[in-house]
């Protein structure tokens, strides 16, 4: 029986080095690419293929009825990436007491904490990567967490939280049509996923910044808004440089990363496509994907959220929380 989830025969000798899986009646040859039309499918399963008539040789063949399949993570593995996590802690902590820093324990404490709560959504993810209803599930709770943060950052969950959530609601929305609508990455449940939540990430750095940025100028720019304000100006016009300087400010960091992919860092989604298999070229499409839909998403989230906060009567408080 075929290990894979066509449950087909496991192997069919029907031409040297060349083998058949049952599940959709396809030959593949042994670099996993597909012999009957112009289909080219790759995947993980890693079977034998036959190099003769009757005997057959271990040899790597992919298949494309499970993808998902990757080798286990050992417990080996696991000391050796705590260890290591272990020590890069050791060396910040170590830095910032010597230092005598304010938060000398912030490094390790957010450490811990990401820690955790990545084991639960590894483990959480294990069971609704095929399920389309708890990964909308998933990315709902991923939202709700964001724009919450992001709240708070801006003045509170009373007054921040409509804005927030609503713009970037927008960005996302508008990424998220384009990028399944044009077809460039496919509509499929684990790529909604992990699409869906590299953006929402940006979406609420960026709606964070932009929102911090905007009070800090209409704070440090107060005495100009108010003459605007004395000149018969309306809220929303007395502020409208400082809506453009915000927004520029708020994509500077998305912008920058952009523009040095490549040459100065590798990212995350393209870093992780490669550790699982795929192919540098189709990694690097699914990367400039993914930034192409985080440029959009913080473009809308930033003007929306800035425009929705412009109209400024009073001087807004800046306090940290």
């Amino acid at each position: 029986m075929c290990p894979c989830s066509c449950r087909g025969p496991v192997l069919v000798p029907v031409a040297p080095r060349v083998r058949r899986c049952a599940g959709r009646q396809k030959r593949y040859v042994g670099d996993g690419t597909s012999t009957r039309g112009s289909t080219r499918d790759r995947g993980w399963c890693i079977r034998r293929a036959y190099s003769g008539p009757t005997s057959h040789t271990a040899l790597p063949v992919r298949c494309r009825h499970d993808r998902l399949r990757a080798p286990p993570v050992t417990a080996d593995e696991i000391v050796r990436t705590l260890v290591g996590v272990l020590l890069l802690v050791a060396v910040a902590t170590t830095v910032l007491l010597t230092a005598r820093a304010a938060s000398p324990w912030a490094p390790a404490a957010a450490i811990l904490r990401g820690v955790v709560q990545l084991a639960a959504i590894s483990l959480v993810l294990t069971g609704i990567i095929r399920s389309p209803l708890l990964i909308a599930l998933a990315l709902t709770v991923m939202f709700s967490v964001a724009a919450t943060t992001a709240a708070r950052r801006l003045g509170g969950l009373r007054t921040g939280l409509a804005p927030v959530a609503v713009t970037m609601a927008a960005g996302i929305l508008v990424s998220g049509v384009v990028v399944f609508g044009s077809g460039a990455i496919a509509f499929s449940p684990r790529y909604v996923l992990a699409v869906g939540g590299i953006v929402i990430g940006n979406a609420m750095s960026i709606a964070t910044m932009a929102g911090r940025r905007f009070r800090e100028l209409v704070d440090d720019r107060w005495e100009e808004v108010e003459g605007w304000l004395a000149l018969g100006a309306t809220p929303r016009r007395s502020t409208v440089d400082l809506v453009r300087r915000a927004v520029s400010a708020a994509l500077i960091p998305t912008v920058d990363q952009t523009k040095t992919t490549g040459l100065v860092t590798l990212p995350g989604a393209f870093v992780g496509a490669i550790f699982g298999g795929v192919s540098p070229l189709e990694a690097g499409r699914f990367q400039i994907v993914v930034l192409a839909a985080i440029m959009a998403t913080g473009s809308v989230t930033a003007v929306l959220l800035t425009r929705w906060l412009a109209p400024v009567r009073t001087r807004p408080s800046l306090r940290e929380r």
